[in-house]
């Protein structure tokens, strides 16, 4: 029986070594230029920038209610050429927009539910889907630390743009959407005792055709 010893060891016929640190570059088939990303902010000074949570009231839903629209950080936006402030804000991950609206002096940060970390509002004119369209919305802040530091930081733009309506002789226009804003929330706050008393008197039906039918037994 032969050594092992005596075998011949097997020849190499590459530095193996060289191999794994072998990395070849393949060029790609296509080549694509880069794409410069527009927001849409470019032309906008931040003034304000903090994570919240939104919601928008559903009244075509039967029973009204309120529904969620994301989760994400709401901005505060100033033009710097035409002075104009814009509420925005887009979905965490998908930074889909949910809230786009200008702000306008009539507008009224007023307490969800007595909520001191949510505050409810009306806009004429909300951008988040395209097409504009009246919302009533909520925002809820993480404490009522950060909620007051947004109602300050809005108020502020409220009052920046009343001013500059004033210095252009545009009050005209600000009075019309301060009454078009009052008739939204009217009209909100109606469908939701609408809706109210509809249901109230739904269930004295019922209760009256339980009471005829214990009658009969």
């Amino acid at each position: 029986m032969a050594d092992p010893k005596d075998q011949e060891e097997p020849e190499t016929t590459a530095d193996t070594t060289e191999d794994s640190n072998h990395d070849p570059q393949f060029e790609p088939i296509v080549s694509l230029p880069e794409q410069d990303v527009k927001t849409l902010e470019e032309d906008e000074e931040e003034l304000f920038k903090m994570r919240a949570k939104l919601y928008r009231f559903a009244s075509e839903n039967d029973p009204p209610e309120w529904k969620e629209r994301g989760t994400g950080d709401v901005k505060l936006l100033k033009h710097r050429e035409k002075g104009t402030i814009r509420l925005l804000m887009r979905r965490d991950r998908t930074l889909k927009i949910c809230a786009n609206h200008h702000i306008m002096p009539s507008m009224d940060l007023k307490p969800n539910a007595g909520s001191d970390r949510a505050w409810v509002w009306n806009t004429l004119a909300d951008y988040a889907d395209e097409s504009p369209k009246p919302e009533f919305l909520a925002i809820r802040f993480l404490n009522a630390e950060n909620a007051q530091k947004f109602k300050g930081k809005f108020d502020e733009c409220k009052e920046e743009v009343r001013k500059s309506l004033v210095d252009t002789g545009d009050t005209d226009s600000a009075n019309k959407v301060a009454e078009k804003l009052e008739e939204l929330s009217v009209k909100e706050k109606a469908s939701e005792e609408n809706k109210t008393e509809v249901k109230k008197e739904s269930e004295k039906k019922e209760d009256e055709k339980e009471v005829k039918a214990e009658e009969k037994n």
